[in-house]
């Protein structure tokens, strides 16, 4: 049974499609079949990070159409075998939270994890989607506006019955824990309300990486943040040590 998880944000900017990318890479890397699925229309960016940008034939958007069965709108991703990428449409396309729903039910015995690339904002076509899944992680960065936006996106979750959620803190850096704005890790856990699963370092190399749509490098100390993330959502106890340059 593959799992479906959706990676969420109250706001844009938090880095949610990094994070998605970044969890692909590593579970594929792990050998598992993953599958990422877009869905921030007319601002579409995993072909790029995953430098597919020239090599994209068909997306969402074709299979929404009608155009293309799902399975044959999904590019496989040339940097790591397992990844599998089906990307949002270049322009505003209607869509609804059942054809996302049966988009994925319809494939899922294909993957071992089916990841969901929401767009970021509260509103009732993310709550719908998300809804579906089997996990929820919200991608919140150390920012005072951000942290205030998960938290009422989790509280909004809970209200409708989703009790499985994970936060990851994306961005974090000395320059913002322990300053005016947040003086530590725990107060943005305490604020928002969700377990924590994982803290992602600010890193120059993970940001080139995928700006050049080129492998995140080994020694990239976000690589080894998403790598201890996708291992736990797989069962594995890693400790969650936090190493802030």
């Amino acid at each position: 049974m593959s799992k479906i998880i959706a990676v969420t944000s109250g706001k844009g900017g938090t880095g949610k499609s990094t994070v998605c990318a970044g969890l692909g890479y590593t579970l594929a890397k792990q050998g598992h079949r993953t599958l990422i699925i877009e869905l921030d229309f007319g601002l579409r960016c995993l072909d790029i990070m995953f430098g597919m940008e020239n090599s994209i034939k068909y997306d969402l958007g074709d299979v929404l159409n009608g155009k293309k069965e799902t399975l044959d709108a999904i590019a496989q991703v040339p940097m790591a075998s397992n990844l599998n990428l089906l990307c949002a449409p270049k322009t505003l396309t209607p869509v609804t939270a059942e054809q996302i729903v049966e988009i994925c039910t319809s494939i899922k015995k294909y993957f071992e994890y089916i990841i969901i690339d929401t767009g970021a904002g509260i509103n009732s076509h993310v709550f719908d989607i998300v809804e579906q899944s089997n996990l929820i992680i919200i991608v919140s960065t150390p920012d005072p506006v951000c942290i205030r936006d998960a938290s009422l996106m989790s509280d909004e979750f809970y209200n409708r019955g989703n009790k499985s959620q994970r936060l990851v803190i994306n961005k974090v850096s000395k320059r913002v824990i322990g300053n005016e704005l947040v003086s530590n890790l725990d107060e943005i856990i305490d604020k928002v309300g969700v377990q924590l699963i994982g803290v992602i370092p600010d890193d120059f190399k993970m940001t080139v990486a995928t700006g050049k749509g080129n492998p995140i490098p080994s020694d990239s100390s976000a690589l080894r943040a998403f790598d201890a993330i996708s291992k736990r959502l797989g069962g594995e106890f890693v400790p969650l040590t936090v190493k802030i340059s």
